[in-house]
């Protein structure tokens, strides 16, 4: 790579502004993240996306919310908006798991670092500019705001909260991801109209009270029921989650309106899927690829992750019940194209630390690269918020060839040794059997490549539970295509003389799930010979399918009540069968088999002393972020639950 000058960055202090020959500010974005310069971060992107529309962009990262604000303040008043981008993942599915222990790590922040962010920092930096610029516009971004914009429960409130905008006092939310609504924005704020006069762009989300609607209160819109209804009424706030979900996933959706405290939260629909060139230009952006200059010698673990990694796709069809990425991206695959890709490797190619291994060539899941409906018009009237749940949609064309095609024109290219795929692979696509030989040709191709070439020791798939029950409540594939796609990878490992694991993951306490369902997975992960550690318990947060159905105890597509493990007693309960094989779990595991009159299972579980030959790690992050990969991990734009 040529030598970088500080000036390459945006800026982030005065300093660098001036360097740049700048008297006033046009945008200044507050990061809870370190800055990283990368595609894979948030505020790099809209950073880079505003500049490229010639406006003054700066980003604050991680700004000292205590004392005098001076971090706040030093960049003075922008001429359009303050931005907050409150980071790639939750704030606190970042710093808790899911029995509200602090993590080990900050994955985002420099040397992982927990005292670099609060929690809220939409809500916390929101007041505080709003203290010191009362009449500047502030607009919020990014998943924390995403996933609130309308009335959600708050796992570590344990309450209802209204929608983010009334508790920040924020003047609008750009939803999902971020380009296209913020560059109209500015065009309009360029023209002189005020925020409040700014209310028919796509894909916002803004308070006004009900005489301020735009054109009125009509017969499309989605009217919810009011948030102080739903604050008494659980089976009332379940059934508005089914209208939020099925306006996310709709081409042509409708605006949805909620009241509360007199007011009406107003979300104006989404903009249609970014097509190739749109998302190209995105990634094409000027991006040094390198964290700031400040964290000079410094460790930021979310980059350390993804920096020889390529984001190759949005969107996912695949609607896991527990998963945002739907509700924040949408479900409809954009995908760039094979020159932008081949352009981002070379990048990559050319940096200093590059050994010949590209960490991944994935997104969101690994293989819906070019995936999409087949009759566009039939797409246009579809509200079903996963293509592939309860069963592959028969317009979805599930070509892997395009995808073929991006792995063999990677590993062609100067310096590339090999290219590992360390997103999570929907084997149910690779199973399906549809009426045309040519695609079941390609997945086939696809399932041999994948594992005889882009395994980088261990493939990553997750059937997360083993009960047929729980899996639909996940919308998730029956187990019987876990054991058949583990048939499948141990033959080719076999036949390639290979020595590779496959690492499943799985979930605890999910809604619909019992002691007695994660006892069978038990006894049934032992007679596959697995020692699992990749496990998790299941931790609600906003604008999930699970989590509504966890806090009202409904299911909001069928209103149905569903069983929950909710107290602490319940859920370690529920976890210990994971590690059934640990001695100092058996007795209280034989006991609870007792219990719940399952005693039968305890021969099966320690009758004999099977040998195993697969051990893995634990991993309590939760699965919730920006976009696995277009906002890295922990992280999960890189959606390993797919």
């Amino acid at each position: 790579m040529n030598r970088l000058k500080l000036s390459d960055w945006l800026p982030t202090t005065k300093k660098e502004v001036e360097l740049r020959g700048w008297s006033e500010l046009d945008v200044i974005l507050f990061s809870a993240d370190a800055y990283v310069d990368h595609p894979s971060f948030g505020a790099a992107v809209i950073g880079r996306t505003l500049e490229a529309q010639g406006l003054r962009v700066a980003i604050v990262p991680q700004p000292d919310w205590h004392g005098d604000y001076r971090d706040f303040k030093k960049l003075g008043r922008p001429r359009l908006f303050f931005g907050i981008a409150p980071g790639c993942m939750d704030s606190m599915v970042n710093k808790y798991t899911a029995n509200r222990r602090l993590r080990s790590e900050d994955a985002y922040s420099p040397d992982g670092r927990h005292d670099c962010r609060p929690e809220y920092p939409t809500i916390v930096y929101s007041k505080i500019l709003r203290s010191l610029f009362p009449d500047v516009p502030i607009i919020l971004g990014g998943i924390e705001a995403s996933l609130r914009r309308l009335t959600h429960y708050d796992y570590w409130k344990d309450e209802l909260k209204k929608s983010i905008l009334c508790d920040s006092g924020a003047d609008m939310i750009i939803y999902g991801m971020g380009e296209k609504p913020v560059t109209a924005l500015c065009a309009e704020l360029q023209k002189g109209k005020s925020i409040d006069a700014v209310h028919d762009i796509p894909q916002t989300a803004f308070l006004c009270s009900k005489d301020e609607i735009p054109n009125g209160i009509t017969p499309d819109d989605v009217i919810l029921h009011p948030h102080e209804t739903c604050l008494h009424d659980k089976k009332a706030q379940a059934e508005n989650f089914r209208h939020i979900e099925e306006e996310s996933n709709k081409l042509n959706a409708c605006r949805i309106l909620q009241e509360v405290d007199g007011k009406f939260t107003v979300v104006n629909p989404p903009y249609p899927p970014m097509t190739t060139e749109e998302i190209d230009k995105c990634y094409d952006l000027p991006y040094t690829r390198l964290p700031h200059p400040k964290y000079k010698d410094k460790r930021i673990p979310a980059y350390e992750m993804i920096k020889h990694s390529v984001n190759i796709h949005r969107g996912c069809f695949g609607g896991c019940a527990f998963c945002t990425i739907s509700a924040h991206q949408g479900k409809f695959i954009a995908s760039r194209s094979k020159q932008s890709i081949l352009k981002e490797v070379r990048q990559i190619t050319a940096m200093p630390d590059f050994k010949g291994y590209i960490s991944d060539l994935g997104g969101p899941s690994a293989n819906m690269y070019g995936m999409g409906g087949k009759d566009k018009s039939i797409c246009a009237r579809c509200k079903r918020p996963s293509c592939i749940n309860p069963k592959i949609c028969p317009n979805l064309d599930t070509d892997h060839g395009k995808l073929l095609d991006i792995y063999h024109a990677v590993d062609a290219l100067p310096g590339i040794k090999k290219s590992f795929i360390g997103s999570g692979v929907r084997y149910d696509l690779l199973l399906h059997k549809s009426n045309d030989g040519k695609c079941d040709k390609a997945a086939r191709a696809y399932t041999h490549e994948l594992i005889s070439k882009h395994v980088s020791g261990r493939l990553k798939v997750a059937p997360e539970h083993t009960s047929d029950n729980v899996l639909k409540l996940m919308r998730k594939p029956p187990f019987k295509q876990f054991e058949d796609f583990k048939k499948i990878f141990d033959e080719i490992n076999t036949k390639e003389n290979l020595r590779q694991q496959i690492i499943p993951y799985f979930i605890s306490s999910h809604p619909g799930c019992r002691e007695e369902d994660m006892a069978e997975l038990a006894v049934i992960t032992k007679g596959l010979n697995f020692h699992l550690e990749q496990v998790q318990d299941f931790t609600p947060t906003p604008m999930t399918v699970s989590t509504e159905t966890w806090y009202t105890g409904y299911d909001p597509y069928t209103l149905q009540p569903v069983y929950s493990a909710k107290t602490q007693r319940e859920k370690l309960a529920q976890r210990q069968f994971f590690f059934w094989y640990k001695p100092e779990e058996r007795r209280n595991i034989e006991r609870e088999l007792k219990r719940i009159g399952r005693p039968d299972l305890i021969k099966r579980l320690y009758s004999g002393t099977p040998t195993f030959n697969k051990t893995y790690r634990h991993d309590d992050h939760n699965r919730t972020s920006d976009n696995r990969k277009e906002k890295p991990a922990g992280m999960r734009r890189r959606n390993r639950s797919k």
